[in-house]
């Protein structure tokens, strides 16, 4: 069934919602609340940002590590020292993206922890230890299934109204959507709309800092998807075009560095497009459906 969606404000289409900080330490212990850590991995980039957030999550067991990010000795080393004298239960992580991955087996192995992540793995030479579904609890944690950004994106829930939004939600930039069937655009509107719907007082995403202004972010990022799909639409030519054509359309001073993203981004939008009869697909080529 789907949810309706919120309708976006205004000011949140002109970025409104984004939120920055200044780069934090690597490999640093940083309190967020009273049992919240983060941990900011040296991997920073035009994807990443400032590097990939790890978050340290106790609970009455202990504490779990959520996206342990590079398999970089230095930031496992942080990681391990940060958990200090608290038994580590578990190490989760909300999809299975190298930035987020590439450290869980080396940690898991070294604290003897088992690796979770949604029981579908979209990662072929990955699979959990532990299966997460939607609606789970595990370490006190709920964990919402969220795909869009990626098959196998899960957030998770604290009992107090903080979610760790993983890539699904970012304050400092929009989330890269591949195509089928690794993403898709309309799982992850419908995704932002599940979450909307949770009322968080936080959310504490995989890159960039926390996000107070929860719904105004939701809100922006919904409204930042809609105003690109009118932007295709409205520059979608009359005539078939490869992706390469439509992106040199769309973008002006591209990124040698970001153009694969920009292409992967254009065509989970046209996948979307195509499903709502706006746009045809011919092979490699695209073009505006003919009223």
């Amino acid at each position: 069934m789907s949810v309706p969606l919120a309708e976006p404000a205004a000011k949140a289409a002109r970025n409104g919602w984004k939120v920055s900080e200044p780069p934090p330490p690597h490999d640093v212990p940083l309190p967020q609340s009273d049992t919240i850590r983060r941990v900011v991995a040296n991997n920073p980039g035009p994807m990443t940002g400032n590097g990939t957030n790890s978050w340290l999550v106790e609970h009455p067991g202990g504490c779990v590590m959520i996206d342990p990010g590079s398999n970089d000795p230095a930031h496992l080393d942080a990681l391990a020292a940060a958990a200090g004298s608290q038994p580590v239960t578990h190490i989760i992580l909300t999809h299975t993206h190298h930035d987020h991955l590439d450290g869980a087996r080396p940690l898991g192995a070294r604290l003897g922890v088992p690796v979770c992540g949604f029981h579908a793995s979209a990662e072929p030479e990955f699979t959990p230890d532990i299966g997460l579904r939607d609606g789970d609890r595990i370490a006190g944690l709920r964990v919402l299934y969220t795909p869009g950004h990626a098959s196998d994106h899960i957030c998770l829930e604290t009992p107090d109204g903080i979610i760790l939004t993983g890539d699904h939600v970012m304050g400092w930039s929009t989330t890269m959507i591949p195509p089928a069937p690794y993403g898709s655009v309309r799982q992850f509107l419908h995704s932002m709309a599940l979450l909307r719907e949770r009322h968080a007082r936080l959310l504490l995403p995989a890159h960039g800092p926390a996000i107070t202004r929860v719904e105004e972010c939701i809100d922006g990022l919904v409204a930042h998807r809609q105003a690109r799909e009118e932007s295709i639409l409205a520059l979608m030519p009359a005539s078939p075009r490869t992706l390469d054509e439509i992106v040199d359309g769309m973008y002006h001073n591209l990124r040698p560095g970001l153009r694969r993203a920009a292409l992967l981004n254009l065509q989970a939008h046209l996948e979307k497009l195509v499903e709502d009869a706006k746009v045809t697909r011919q092979g490699d080529l695209w073009m505006k459906t003919i009223p």
